[in-house]
């Protein structure tokens, strides 16, 4: 019998610097500690290795952090840690993460000749003002080279990220953007919208700034970039994700069909069978519990169904592959109807489509509007479960409604029906 397959996730929180925009769990200035960290995610993984050998590995992810400033031998050292203590498929999707001011030509050829088969390059714009004012240490002639270099050194699968809405950045912008990235052909494009978080310096700086794009310049760069990357070929697989065919990132598609997959580091997660659990956002800490067997788990808990079929609706409708009748009744042990119901007004308002195989996904305009829409979803399975659990039951509680958000016909009619609008 086949094993189950599994990712496997590594972080590494060495950075150059930090970039404005950032609150992943990444240090500047700490190179000093890479040995001791190193030690520390090796024994880590030396001590996980027979949980990781009843599986597969099917995917494994570098991430950061700048996995590529932390150097190539330190990345393949725990590369090959993995190959000793687990079965690492021939086929394993192997991904680092990279910025193109740590990209040597010569560190990227030994990846490419131990394993390393595919890499995501933290680009982000293409306007060298623009990865000034968000804090990038490279310039894009700069990422054009990097770029390059990764292709003669032998790779055919290069995931780009950008980001969208920057500080006064414009719809023509973007599309230069996007248009400087697709000439290069990368086989899989990340569009991320600028989120100010709260403890960064581009929050102190930008938060309820003018010039930062608001929400419907944000949505139309958004729906600019998902039209204009179907034309060049790029399918829309996630939420923010575009692939050529048969590029889709494999170890990404593991947390959104609710596979298992095994992270190490610090603030790395894991999700194994119903368990969820995360390690302290602390690298020293995190040093200290590893070489002294104390305890590294932050946050520790076990799913039961109600909570994983909330996942599973939440996740599916992220991705082009959405969710199916048959497919929710075995996971999530729900009545049908109530979702459907819903489903069916969406594809009324043009948000979600229904496949030849009973699939049913969102649209562009529909992941636009994917946090309130899977809201209502949600809302439809809590209900169901209210009508099939008698105790749960009140006389009085009223129809379920279906409040839908408004479509731009309904705003438009609105605004004309307004007595503003007779004064004018």
């Amino acid at each position: 019998m086949d094993k189950p397959r599994l990712g496997v996730y590594l972080h590494i929180p060495f950075c150059a610097s930090k970039c404005g925009y950032c609150d992943f769990y990444s240090l500047a200035g700490c190179e000093k500690q890479m040995p001791l960290y190193q030690r520390a995610l090796l024994e880590h993984l030396a001590e996980s290795a027979a949980g990781i050998r009843r599986y597969e590995v099917d995917s494994i992810y570098f991430g950061g952090g700048t996995p590529s400033y932390y150097g190539a031998e330190r990345i393949l050292e725990l590369f090959d840690m993995l190959k000793l203590n687990g079965n690492v498929r021939m086929d394993t999707e192997v991904t680092v993460e990279c910025n193109p001011d740590s990209m040597e030509f010569k560190d990227l050829l030994q990846l490419r000749e131990e394993g390393v088969n595919r890499l995501s390059i933290g680009v982000q714009a293409t306007d060298d003002d623009l990865l000034r004012v968000i804090g990038r240490r490279h310039n894009w002639p700069q990422a054009q080279a990097a770029y390059l270099r990764a292709r003669k050194a032998g790779f055919d699968n290069i995931s780009i990220d950008l980001m969208y809405g920057l500080p006064s950045q414009t719809r023509r912008d973007w599309a230069e953007t996007l248009a400087k990235i697709v000439e290069l052909h990368p086989e899989h494009i990340s569009c991320y919208a600028l989120k100010l978080e709260e403890g960064t310096p581009m929050y102190r700086e930008y938060l309820g700034s003018p010039l930062i794009p608001d929400e419907d310049e944000q949505a139309d760069m958004y729906s600019y970039a998902a039209q204009m990357l179907e034309r060049y070929g790029y399918a829309q697989y996630e939420i923010s994700n575009f692939a050529a065919p048969g590029f889709e990132s494999r170890h990404n598609m593991k947390y959104w069909r609710l596979d298992d997959y095994m992270g190490f580091g610090p603030g790395a997660h894991s999700s194994v069978g119903r368990l969820r659990y995360s390690f302290v956002k602390d690298m020293k800490q995190y040093i200290y519990g590893i070489t002294r067997k104390v305890s590294v788990i932050d946050e520790y808990e076990e799913l039961d169904t109600l909570e994983r079929s909330v996942e599973y609706l939440m996740l599916g409708m992220r991705t082009n592959r959405g969710v199916e009748e048959q497919e929710y009744r075995a996971r999530c042990r729900s009545d049908w109807k109530p979702i459907v119901r819903v489903l069916r007004a969406f594809r009324e308002k043009g948000w979600a489509v229904e496949e030849a195989d009973g699939r049913w996904h969102f649209t562009v305009s529909g992941f636009l509007l994917s946090n309130q829409l899977i809201g209502i979803l949600l809302e439809a399975q809590a209900g169901d479960r209210l009508d099939n659990t008698p105790w749960m039951y009140r006389p009085d509680r009223p129809e379920a409604q279906l409040n839908l958000p408004k479509g731009e016909e309904e705003v438009f009619r609105e605004m004309a029906e307004s007595p503003l609008s007779r004064i004018l």
